[in-house]
């Protein structure tokens, strides 16, 4: 999809999942994840040209206008919204597929420094919660809602819902 008609679609979805949404020229110019989408794609583009620094540089740019830091490696397909916005980030090896609505504070991080891909795949019509951490190379299925503030660590299964935080006690002292 070329960048005009993904840039588009994006303002489209912004209508209609957002009540708030008025028009498409009150979302281009008003909502932090289209601006964050649209030097996603430039960088994107740079980075695929083997042009890593420069595609970082405006990167940065963009973090720092939007509060969202989207890797210039990552792939992001179309439809996706991003409610709010501030305090997302989407590592380099990250796939987002279609139409994924995402919430604020939400990281699709890696765990460690392994090379490869490292970072989340989250499939079509996903739903991810405010401050959710999906971390590593797992994969949330097609339909998945991944509640507030949950911590994923496996993989999920298709249309199912999950919550809560993974984190256990690994090492007790004394």
């Amino acid at each position: 999809m070329n960048f005009i008609k993904k840039l588009n679609y994006n303002l489209n979805r912004a209508l209609i999942v957002d009540p708030a949404a008025r028009n498409k020229i009150e979302v281009l110019l008003l909502y932090p994840h289209i601006k964050a989408l649209i030097i996603h794609s430039f960088t994107n583009f740079l980075y695929k040209k083997k042009l890593y620094f420069l595609a970082r540089l405006i990167s940065n740019f963009g973090r720092f206008l939007t509060s969202i830091e989207i890797h210039p490696g990552a792939t992001i397909k179309e439809g996706l919204f991003i409610d709010h916005g501030i305090g997302v980030v989407i590592g380099e090896t990250a796939v987002v597929g279609k139409n994924v609505h995402m919430y604020h504070g939400v990281t699709l991080g890696g765990t460690g420094k392994a090379k490869g891909k490292r970072h989340p795949t989250v499939e079509d019509n996903v739903v991810i919660g405010a401050g959710a951490i999906l971390l590593g190379d797992i994969v949330i299925r097609e339909g998945t809602k991944v509640g507030a503030n949950a911590v994923v660590l496996e993989s999920t299964n298709p249309h199912t819902t999950v919550v809560g935080v993974k984190a256990k006690e690994v090492v007790k002292k004394g």
